[in-house]
């Protein structure tokens, strides 16, 4: 994580590097909190050594995904049940369920507001899904 003043966020904008070999690359941060708002960058299923994890499986790569953003949530002292909105990117929308059933194993009871649309392609070949999400702190606490 890294942290300080600056004109985006001043004192109160943190950031999380995964290490991706993206973010480097492009100028991202993983995740940006500012006060009680996170915002979590599209997020694919890489694990710790940059290998896209479940080559063709949709619903392997949307949990490693998953798995991906609560480990940058953490990082901005965030969890899932904070999350509000999910935005998911696929390449193939006719596999929809597949990525649905992982979305509803780790926010069935959450259930942010989501959006799932189909992309002609993401930054690599074998990338089949991205996930970004939007999180507050306080959304947890709020009574229903």
């Amino acid at each position: 994580m890294t942290g300080g003043g600056d004109a985006a966020g001043g004192a109160n904008r943190r950031t999380f590097e995964s290490g991706a070999p993206w973010e480097a690359r492009v100028g991202y941060s993983r995740a940006v909190r500012v006060g009680s708002f996170i915002w979590v960058s599209g997020t694919t299923a890489t694990d710790g050594d940059g290998s896209i994890v479940g080559a063709g499986n949709p619903y392997a790569q949307a949990k490693q995904a998953l798995t991906n953003i609560e480990r940058a949530l953490a990082q901005v002292a965030a969890s899932l049940a904070d999350v509000v909105r999910t935005r998911i990117y696929l390449t193939d929308i006719s596999r929809w369920e597949e990525v649905g059933r992982a979305h509803v194993e780790v926010f069935g009871t959450i259930r942010p507001a989501a959006t799932m649309v189909e992309v002609s392609r993401l930054i690599a070949p074998e990338i089949l899904v991205e996930i970004e999400v939007d999180a507050v702190v306080s959304a947890s606490s709020i009574s229903r």
